[in-house]
């Protein structure tokens, strides 16, 4: 059975869809099968894998909202071992049109156990807000990876969002745990980045990932050649930073444990 895990934080520009994507193709480096989940109407995630825009029929609205079989919308990417479930467009109106369909929140849920026995991993690339489509996938989710920026509101909105958590564990997933809180754009040349990171590690502890993510062109470059890091510059600092975040995430999986203390911090 897959790990799922939810990449999310409500606050735009953290690094979401760079860390949902490079995390997917660093895993599927370890000769594991991986998914990668687009669940953002911006279609993101599924143009960083080298999918382009309108050569697909079928996405993850067909899935989720029309109740479709999920495998007929996964395709191979570019990389060994990583499919992706894509997003377009199509995908903007889900958040109207799951109201009105019962058990609204469990519908990925339902649609990813069709295929989870495929996959070691699955990695949901969640939007930028806490609507029906995050909701859907933290209900899926086994543990959430939370990417915050190194800056001074870095802590803003993730209160908020460890509150959503605790009620998701409550009403809809209780067995949902922390994988872990990743520092990134870390700027190593300024005191702000140290600062927050430590204020970070202080306030959270084991919570928060030993890697951490730094501001790197090639990083920034890659998406718009269609390639996660490790095939635009396997070299360079980001995929070094990214293959340390597999290794410990794959480390996790071992334990068969997220973060340590992620169940304290949700109440």
């Amino acid at each position: 059975m897959a790990k799922i895990i939810a990449v999310a934080n409500q606050k735009g520009g953290v690094g979401k869809t760079t860390t949902a994507v490079n995390l997917a193709a660093v895993l599927a480096g370890f000769q594991v099968p991986v998914l990668l989940v687009d669940a953002d109407p911006q279609g993101n995630a599924t143009s960083g894998v080298g999918i382009q825009r309108g050569s697909f029929r079928k996405s993850i609205y067909h899935s989720v909202v029309m109740g479709e079989p999920l495998a007929d919308a996964v395709l191979q990417t570019e990389t060994p071992f990583l499919s992706v479930l894509p997003a377009n467009k199509d995908l903007a109106g889900a958040e109207v049109e799951l109201v009105e369909i019962e058990r609204r929140e469990f519908r990925l849920s339902q649609a990813l156990a069709t295929i989870d026995e495929a996959y070691q991993f699955i990695i949901i690339d969640c939007p930028p807000s806490l609507g029906l489509l995050t909701l859907n996938a933290l209900t899926a989710a086994k543990s959430l990876l939370v990417p915050i920026q190194c800056e001074y509101y870095a802590l803003e909105g993730v209160t908020e969002l460890f509150d959503t958590l605790a009620r998701i564990r409550r009403l809809h997933n209780p067995g949902l745990t922390i994988e872990g809180l990743l520092l990134t754009m870390y700027d190593e040349r300024t005191n702000l980045s140290s600062a927050v990171a430590s204020d970070l590690r202080d306030f959270y502890g084991r919570q928060v990932f030993e890697t951490v993510i730094p501001r790197n062109v090639r990083l920034a470059e890659a998406p718009s050649y269609g390639k996660p890091i490790t095939l635009y510059d396997p070299h360079s600092k980001g995929a070094d930073a990214y293959f340390q975040l597999g290794k410990e995430i794959m480390a996790h999986d071992t334990k068969g444990i997220g973060s340590g203390a992620g169940s304290t911090a949700l109440g």
